[in-house]
């Protein structure tokens, strides 16, 4: 038996004293970086053990203890809620037991003791809403109650298991469906997630909680016409539902209709004024429409009525733009030291690093920067030998004679325009200078290459090794699938731009389905391009920037592979260098749209000129004419960045 098993046994039999002091033994040989999920697994136990020998004081620091190494744990909160219970403290004990239900819907018993709680208070507003999810929890099969619990304690395969063994026996089940969904978003395999929900809908057209999560996955892919015509769809059956009229208006984000997503965001507000996410949403939307008062103005909003609400002071801060009052530095320094929840403390992070930065004191800038990697990356999970496998299969499968062999089975349009690279390594400036072009359409970062690959990689992990097994004539299909696809974030130009940065480990797919689609590498020197992305707070994927190392080592992989592009289809990209742009705007607006065919036109060099929806953390750093200041920025952190340095000296990609 492991350790915590035999703690648990113990504590079963009534052997609290050998419970502590096994647990006290175990943390003793256990390292805060190294065993943080063992640690928090063993202070749980130990304080469980403590309460139910009525050692209440005890029993409350070893669950704060959890709660200052992972702020939102919900067993925590809900064993204080137990505690403060017991030592006859109902308000703390309530809150703490709603807060355990904040982070898991699907703990059963805080939510009977909190209806017990609202019932005893006359609080019949919050009667109601948890005798709802006593309704639904007390409905769902055992198997299926279990499986969401261990789904929303982050025990994902484990909740995967679970699920697929219940819906063996009732493969049709609504909540099994939903649930396995959901788990399949949150392991990002959302192939299987959007098979699942669209069964779900054809089945139960009317499943309102199957609607919503499908409007989600939908957005997060970059559907945003799907997503639009889901919510139409899903009002006529669930009328002014909020959350439907929500996702209807970030899909019409998505789309580029900004005036009409901000009218109806307006709407909702009007209606229930106190909702500092739907505020945050507003905000986002004016900052894509370039109204950047309005939308500062709504995160203000935003995290005055929600103070802990860390994503309103990173967005103010990812404007690029706003400078911090003292008081607001002082408001989030204090949100940061409480007990939050951990998304609001890694936001309050990069916010504070961001304000610290802009007032030149860069030693405490980097420390916040530091704090906020150091903790979106324990919570990414994220694995560097996962990207060097996959780029060791493109280089083994993308060579010479495939390309040869299947040369033009593609779709032979030439309307896209690919700018891939990294994050922060001024695409989103290669973009703005490329849609001033009146044959150029922009749109957006588009999933739909990632997508193909995705769907070509399957549950077996296919891809890219069966490009080589597929018929020819599939190419073609592909192609003109991505330009169906797409179709709905263009506008009438002949031309657009897919600003994916990623998606330049798949250059060979692009040239087999899209053969005369142009490809642009946006580059950045390395210590500029890696740090920015490091003080980079991304709203969605790029996991690797959180931690110096980690990219460092991409950027190395990126570099790599995109020499190998270069080997095996020689010509077909084009590297457009940051600091090239910086130096000669205009030579080297005149090679990129050379590169494209495209006549010369004075809107490209006046590019901050150009009216149009973005939607990147750069938006208005685009809106403005080229500056120099961002160039050496990492240098200011010199003594921080000395071992990235050294590693890109020994790589040989810098002198």
């Amino acid at each position: 038996m492991t350790p915590e098993q035999i703690i648990k046994q113990a504590i079963s039999k009534g052997q609290f004293v050998d419970a502590i002091q096994d647990a006290e033994r175990q943390l003793k040989t256990l390292d805060n970086s190294q065993h943080k999920a063992q640690i928090i697994e063993l202070l749980y136990l130990k304080g469980v053990a403590y309460r139910l020998s009525g050692n209440l004081q005890n029993a409350i620091d070893c669950q704060k203890r959890i709660l200052s190494l992972h702020a939102s744990h919900s067993r925590a909160h809900q064993e204080l809620g137990y505690v403060y219970r017991a030592s006859a403290k109902p308000l703390e004990s309530a809150s703490h037991f709603y807060q355990a239900t904040q982070s898991n819907p699907a703990l059963l018993s805080s939510w009977k003791t909190l209806y017990e709680h609202y019932k005893s208070t006359d609080n019949q507003t919050a009667l109601n809403l948890a005798q709802v999810q006593l309704d639904y929890l007390n409905a769902l099969p055992k198997p299926i109650l279990h499986a969401r619990d261990l789904m929303y304690e982050g025990q994902l395969h484990k909740a995967n298991q679970l699920c697929r063994q219940y819906l063996q026996t009732d493969k049709h089940h609504p909540e099994g469906m939903l649930l396995l969904a959901e788990i399949g978003i949150a392991l990002k395999v959302y192939g299987e997630a959007e098979f699942l929900l669209e069964s779900c809908l054809t089945l139960y057209p009317e499943h309102k909680a199957a609607g919503i999560e499908y409007l989600k996955l939908l957005s997060k892919m970059g559907r945003f016409q799907a997503a639009k015509d889901l919510a139409e769809k899903l009002d006529a059956a669930h009328p002014a539902h909020p959350p439907i009229m929500v996702a209807k208006a970030s899909a019409m984000v998505g789309l580029g209709e900004i005036d009409a997503a901000i009218e109806l965001y307006q709407a909702l507000l009007a209606k229930t004024p106190e909702q500092a996410g739907l505020q945050l949403l507003l905000g986002h939307a004016f900052k894509a429409a370039g109204k950047l008062d309005d939308a500062i103005r709504a995160y203000q909003t935003a995290y005055k009525q929600k103070p802990d609400f860390g994503d309103a002071y990173w967005s103010l801060a990812n404007t690029k733009t706003y400078v911090f009052s003292d008081t607001e530095i002082q408001d989030m320094q204090t949100q940061a030291n409480l007990d939050i929840d951990e998304d609001d403390k890694i936001h309050f992070y990069f916010a504070l690093g961001k304000s610290y930065e802009d007032r030149n004191a860069f030693t405490e800038s980097f420390e916040y920067y530091a704090k906020g990697n150091a903790l979106k990356q324990a919570q990414t999970g994220y694995k560097p030998q996962a990207l060097e496998t996959q780029i060791n299969k493109q280089k083994q499968v993308f060579i010479s004679s495939v390309f040869a062999q299947l040369e033009n089975q593609g779709c032979q349009r030439p309307d896209p325009i690919f700018v891939l690279g990294l994050p922060r390594a001024g695409s989103t400036l290669l973009e703005q200078i490329l849609a001033s072009h009146s044959q150029v359409d922009g749109t957006m970062e588009l999933h739909n290459i990632l997508g193909l690959a995705a769907k070509l990689n399957g549950p077996s992990n296919r891809y890219p090794e069966i490009i080589t097994s597929l018929k020819p004539d599939y190419f073609a299909r592909f192609g003109e699938q991505y330009l169906q696809e797409t179709q709905a974030y263009r506008g009438n130009a002949p031309r657009f731009i897919d600003k994916m940065p990623n998606n330049f480990i798949h250059i060979g797919l692009i040239k087999l389905i899209l053969p005369n689609a142009k490809v642009i590498d946006a580059r950045r020197e390395p210590m500029a391009c890696c740090f920015s992305g490091f003080k980079q707070l991304f709203a969605e994927g790029q996991e690797f920037t959180y931690g110096l190392d980690n990219i460092s080592h991409y950027y190395k992989h990126y570099v790599e592979l995109m020499n190998h592009w270069d080997e095996v289809l020689p010509g077909f990209v084009l590297r457009v260098k940051h600091e090239d742009v910086i130096e000669d705007l205009e030579g080297q607006v005149k090679r990129m749209l050379d590169f494209c065919g495209l006549q010369f036109e004075q809107a490209c060099v006046d590019f901050h000129k150009t009216k149009r929806t973005i939607k990147t953390p750069s938006s208005e750093q685009v809106r403005q004419p080229i500056f120099k200041d961002s160039m050496l920025q990492w240098k200011n952190y010199s003594a921080p960045l000395q071992e990235m340095h050294d590693f890109f000296v020994a790589e040989g990609l810098i002198k």
